[in-house]
C-alpha cells in the first residue's frame, strides 16, 4: 500500500489530484457518500463539522460511491448540484468511486485495511461509512455508517488527531 497522501484522486469536477491536494495539511474526515440513502441526511451533521471544524486543520471529504443499493446514481453534475442545494455542502467531493471488489479504488484499499472499535477491518459496510485521517495520511479512526457526525467517539477522535483532548 502507497502513502495515502500520494495516492491519485480525481475530483467531483474531473481534475485529477492526490489525496493530499483535496484535503492539504489537514486532518480529514473521509466519508463515502450517497444522494439517495437513507442515511444522506447526515450531509447535514458532516457540513456542520465542515462549518465549526473547517478550515487550515480539518476538512471533510466525500466518495460518491453507486455500490450500495445504486443509491448514487446521478452524474458529477447531478451530485454536485444535490449537495449544495439541499445540503449546502462546501467540503470537497471526490469523482464517483467503487469502495468494495475488484474495482475498489486505490483510498480505499488503505483505508479498509483499518479495524473499526471492534478491531474488525475489510470492506465497506454501506454508505457513511468513516475515517479519520491525520495530517500524514495515516488512518486515526473508523467508524461505521450509522455513527452520526456529531457522535462523541467520532468527535473525540477527530478533537485528538486536532490536537484539542
Amino acid at each position: 500500500m502507497g502513502n495515502l497522501r500520494e495516492l491519485p484522486v480525481t475530483t467531483l469536477t474531473g481534475e485529477p489530484t492526490t489525496f493530499a491536494g483535496l484535503t492539504g495539511d489537514r486532518v480529514a474526515l473521509v466519508v463515502n457518500v450517497a444522494s439517495k440513502c437513507g442515511l444522506t441526511p447526515q450531509y447535514e451533521g458532516l457540513e456542520a463539522l465542515q462549518k465549526e471544524l473547517g478550515g487550515d486543520d480539518f476538512t471533510v471529504v466525500g466518495f460518491p460511491c453507486n455500490q450500495f443499493g445504486a443509491q448514487e446514481p446521478g452524474s458529477p453534475e447531478e451530485i454536485a448540484t444535490f449537495c449544495s442545494t439541499t445540503y449546502g455542502v462546501t467540503f470537497p467531493l471526490a469523482a464517483k468511486i467503487e469502495v468494495n471488489g475488484e474495482g475498489r479504488d486505490a483510498v480505499y484499499d488503505v483505508l479498509t485495511a483499518t479495524e473499526d472499535a471492534e478491531g474488525k477491518a475489510g470492506d465497506i459496510q454501506w454508505n457513511f461509512e468513516k475515517f479519520v485521517v491525520g495530517r500524514d495520511g495515516k488512518v486515526i479512526g473508523r467508524f461505521r455508517p450509522l455513527v452520526e457526525p456529531d457522535d462523541p467517539a467520532l468527535r473525540a477522535c477527530i478533537e485528538s488527531a486536532l490536537g484539542k483532548d
